[in-house]
């Protein structure tokens, strides 16, 4: 007895001493490249593609079925969920390395100006959590600057492993010998880069036992080239073939009949994209595994979103819902958006959110202060996460989300969304579309006619926001007097 009694001091004491610091909630952040909302079985029960650990993520925590990038291409969003701010606010508009400044015939207008790198005043959110405590390490695409000092490393982050100025792999870039990515030694010859980075991330979780850490895991999957193992990639040819489902052929895309418009897949069938979406999700669920085999699971955060819409004018498809990445339109920003939090209430919510939200939501998760300098445009959905039917949403329904995109990889354009009515403006020209997304989600109906006093009213709205952000816009070519849409 005597001896049972030792054994539960010793256990009190070491809870006492040790425990502490251990108590705080870990966090796994997982960010993927091109994945869209319809490439999630969570969220389309007919997707072509296979995803049961993330399905089995989205049933443990909250679904948000109105899930938004803060921009419709990778590195603006990348940097709202670093700071918590709208990308404007920085002159961060498009993906970092685009020669979108340069002069093209074949646009009206020169693309605006935009900065290439998130400045090392930024209080990002790896460097929230270490400054309280927290290991932080990075895994995978960063693409937040051009060279080292922007670099994780110097960023909040103790360990970076592959995280630098690329924005994808490169040519064979998904097989080793991995084109010289940033801190990832090469492996063996034909290693696949998506099973390196997810034993990397588990080994790091494995060390990380002397205190709390937050794991930010970004793919470089499931962004071009398209490249996997070839095994896979048969199985599902194989199951396109079972199911009758053309691979390749022009047949496979076609073209909205209102302008201007995409060029869009129609069909999910391509097996090497298929083949990478699997591999995406065997590596989220090596990493969860691992959670649970260092019996970490229940005190952790985890989240899990992708940086924009699918990209649908080539291997994927996002109908219904309207046109893909680098567009306005519900297909270049709605994504898979899901978090999951220790004790949380599963199910799902309609309440429209961003990834800017995410900085002040894990904090708040974790018990560290919120300081709203640091994410200006951020929202905690820590109330959703514990009752996600809770009137206390209320107020976030009613939210504005705004998007700026003044670059031709579709129009120059930017949008609103308020309640369920999306407003979206033409740079060019200043054309303006109004939808309602509670009977129109897929953005079919223009009835921007039949409401100008709401047009009228969403449209100063997001004049404002504009300047309130001190956005910047198209500009002429050299000679041309001709002015494109600016903001009153």
């Amino acid at each position: 007895m005597k001896k049972y009694f030792s054994l539960v001091l010793a256990v009190l004491l070491s809870s006492s001493l040790f425990g502490v610091e251990n108590s705080k909630p870990n966090v796994v952040f997982f960010l993927i490249d091109d994945l869209g909302v319809n490439d999630v079985g969570a969220y389309n029960p007919n997707t072509f593609y296979e995803t049961p650990n993330v399905d089995a993520l989205a049933k443990a925590g909250v679904r948000f079925t109105s899930g938004y990038t803060a921009c419709c291409v990778c590195s603006p969003t990348r940097y709202s969920i670093q700071t918590g701010k709208y990308p404007a606010r920085g002159a961060h508009t498009i993906w970092f390395g685009s020669n979108s400044n340069q002069t093209n015939k074949n646009r009206k207008f020169l693309d605006a100006e935009y900065v290439d790198r998130m400045v090392l005043d930024e209080t990002t959110i790896g460097e929230a959590f270490h400054d309280a405590g927290y290991k932080t390490i990075f895994v995978g695409k960063w693409h937040l600057g051009p060279s080292v000092e922007f670099f994780p490393e110097n960023q909040g982050y103790d360990i970076n492993i592959a995280g630098g100025a690329h924005g994808n792999p490169g040519k064979n870039g998904y097989f080793s010998p991995y084109n010289n990515l940033h801190h990832l030694p090469n492996g063996p010859d034909g290693e696949y880069l998506t099973h390196r980075l997810a034993k990397e991330a588990t080994e790091q979780i494995k060390k990380a036992k002397d205190k709390p850490f937050f794991l930010y895991f970004a793919t470089y999957q499931v962004h071009t080239p398209l490249l996997a193992p070839e095994p896979l990639i048969e199985k599902y040819r194989n199951k396109a073939e079972k199911l009758g489902l053309p691979i390749d052929g022009q047949n496979l895309f076609q073209n909205d009949p209102s302008a201007p418009n995409p060029r869009v897949r129609k069909i999910q069938s391509n097996p090497i994209y298929a083949a990478m979406v699997e591999e995406m999700d065997t590596a989220i669920g090596k990493v969860i595994q691992t959670l649970k085999d260092e019996g970490v699971y229940e005190n952790t955060i985890i989240a899990f979103v992708s940086d924009n819409g699918g990209q649908a004018n080539g291997p994927t498809s996002n109908l219904p819902i309207r046109a893909g990445k680098g567009w306005v339109y519900e297909g270049g920003h709605r994504v898979p958006y899901i978090i999951k939090a220790p004790k949380n209430k599963s199910g799902i919510s309609d309440v429209p959110v961003m990834t800017t939200d995410f900085y002040p939501t894990l904090l708040e998760l974790a018990g560290l202060p919120l300081k709203p300098q640091q994410h200006l445009d951020g929202v905690s959905l820590k109330p959703i996460l514990f009752n996600p039917s809770t009137n206390v949403t209320d107020k976030l329904h009613h939210r504005t989300l705004y998007w700026h995109y003044p670059h031709y990889t579709s129009f120059p354009g930017g949008a609103l969304r308020k309640d369920h009515f999306k407003f979206i403006r033409q740079y060019e020209n200043g054309n303006t579309e109004l939808y309602d997304l509670k009977n129109d989600p897929y953005e079919q109906h223009n009835i921007a006619a039949e409401k100008p006093e709401l047009l009228k009213q969403l449209a100063e709205e997001h004049n404002r926001w504009l300047k309130s952000v001190n956005a910047r816009f198209l500009r002429p070519k050299e000679g041309q007097t001709e002015k494109s849409w600016l903001p009153e």
